[in-house]
C-alpha cells in the first residue's frame, strides 16, 4: 500500500527513489546510483525538486520526458556531462513552439527514474508523479503512450561531446530503430527527449504515482535490509520466486542492448533447484526447466540476499547470493494490444504470458 504522495524530492527522498527505481528497473534501465550522484551534484545539499500530479497542470501544458538511451553496461563507464539537458529542452521548445511546463520520467525504473530530476533542477521545473512504463523496458516504443496513439517524435538526441540530432518518424517503432542506430554511433549511450505531450493528451495513459511508489519501495528497502524481498512481495502483491547463488552469467552488448542469461542454483528453501533468467537490458523470463515462473511484462528483479539491494543485469556476477522478486505490472500492460509490444513473444520467446 502506497502512503501519501511525494511532493518534494530532496537528497534523502532522491536516495529512496533511486533504490526503488532499481527494483522497478527489473534488472535493467541502467544503475540509478549513477543518476542519483549526477542529480545530487546539481541539487546540492539544500536543493529540491517539486513533484506534482498531472491534474495540477492546465490541459495545454507541455510535459517533456528526458531520458538516457543505450546499453546499461555502457552507461557504467560513459557518463552524461549534464550539459546536454538544457540544449535538449531548448531544442524541443523550438520544435513545439511553446515553453516546457514540467518534466516527466518516461520509465519508472533504473537510471531514468533519477536522470529527469537533473532536468527539473537545472530548468527550475516541477516533475510529474508518474511515468509511461511503470517499470523499465528496453525499447522506446514500449510505453503506454504508444497504446494511446501518442507519437515519440519530434525527438531530440545529444551525446556528451555535444553532437545532436532530431527525428520525425512515421511511427514509434521507426523512432526506436533510427534512434538505436544513432545511439550506437554515439558510443552506446545518449541523452534523449521524446514523447512531448500536453497534460490533456497523457492523462488517460500516464501510470500515475510511480515516483511515490519508487519512494515507498526505497523506504521499505532501508527499513528491511536483507528481508526486503519478502516485505516488497507482501506489500505489492508480488512473489518471492527464488533464492539462489549465481552459477553462470552470459552477457554481450549487441545491437545497442545488453543481452544474456543468468543461471542460479538454489539456496535455503530452494535447495536442489535451478532456474535461468534471460534478459535484454531487463529480465524477460524466469524459468525452471520447462516451467515458467514469470515473464515480461511482469517485473523480475534480483536482490542481494545479504543487503536487500537490487542487482542490475550489468552488475550480476558469479557466486553472488540473490533473491528473485516477481512483481505484477500495471494492469494496462495485460491487454492483448499491449502484449504485442511488451509480451514474451515480441522478444521471440515461445511462451504465453501468465500473470503473476
Amino acid at each position: 500500500m502506497i502512503n501519501s504522495a511525494v511532493t518534494k524530492v530532496d537528497s534523502e527522498a532522491l536516495k529512496f527513489i533511486a533504490d526503488g527505481g532499481a527494483i522497478l528497473g527489473s534488472g535493467g534501465g541502467g544503475d540509478p546510483y549513477v543518476g542519483r550522484l549526477m542529480t545530487q551534484q546539481v541539487l546540492g545539499n539544500e536543493g529540491f525538486v517539486s513533484v506534482i500530479d498531472v491534474d495540477e497542470l492546465p490541459d495545454d501544458a507541455l510535459i517533456l520526458p528526458i531520458a538516457m538511451m543505450g546499453a546499461p553496461t555502457v552507461m557504467l563507464e560513459k557518463f552524461s556531462s549534464g550539459e546536454e539537458i538544457p540544449k535538449l529542452v531548448s531544442m524541443m521548445e523550438r520544435f513545439m513552439g511553446k515553453k516546457v511546463a514540467a518534466i516527466l520520467c518516461i520509465e519508472a525504473g533504473g537510471l531514468n527514474s533519477t536522470i529527469p530530476f537533473i532536468a527539473a533542477s537545472k530548468m527550475n521545473l516541477p516533475i510529474v508523479d508518474g511515468d509511461a512504463m511503470g517499470r523499465a523496458f528496453p525499447e522506446l516504443q514500449m510505453v503506454t503512450f504508444t497504446l494511446g496513439g501518442i507519437q515519440a517524435t519530434p525527438m531530440a538526441m545529444m551525446d556528451e561531446k555535444g553532437n545532436g540530432a532530431t527525428f520525425d518518424t512515421m511511427n514509434n517503432s521507426w523512432a526506436e530503430k533510427l534512434a538505436r542506430a544513432l545511439t550506437i554511433e554515439m558510443g552506446g549511450a545518449a541523452m534523449v527527449s521524446l514523447y512531448p505531450v500536453t497534460a490533456k493528451q497523457c492523462r488517460d495513459y500516464l501510470i500515475r504515482s510511480s515516483l511515490t511508489k519508487a519512494h515507498r519501495i526505497g523506504q521499505i528497502m532501508a527499513d528491511q535490509g536483507a528481508n526486503a524481498c519478502s516485505a516488497l512481495a507482501e506489500e505489492f502483491n508480488g512473489v518471492h520466486l527464488f533464492q539462489g547463488r549465481v552459477r553462470d552469467v552470459e552477457r554481450v552488448s549487441e545491437g545497442g542492448f545488453a543481452r544474456g542469461t543468468v543461471k542460479l542454483e538454489g539456496l535455503g528453501d530452494f535447495i536442489n533447484r535451478e532456474i535461468v533468467l534471460s534478459f535484454q537490458n531487463e529480465f524477460l523470463v524466469a524459468r525452471e526447466g520447462d516451467a515458467i515462473l514469470a515473464t515480461t511484462p511482469d517485473l523480475i528483479t534480483l536482490m542481494d540476499a545479504f543487503t536487500g539491494e537490487a542487482v542490475t543485469t550489468e552488475l550480476v556476477k558469479y557466486g553472488l547470493p540473490v533473491n528473485v522478486l516477481g512483481l505484477p505490472c500495471d494492469p494496462i500492460w495485460r491487454s492483448e494490444e499491449a502484449l504485442k509490444i511488451v509480451g514474451p513473444r515480441y522478444f521471440k520467446l515461445d511462451y504465453d504470458y501468465k500473470p503473476i
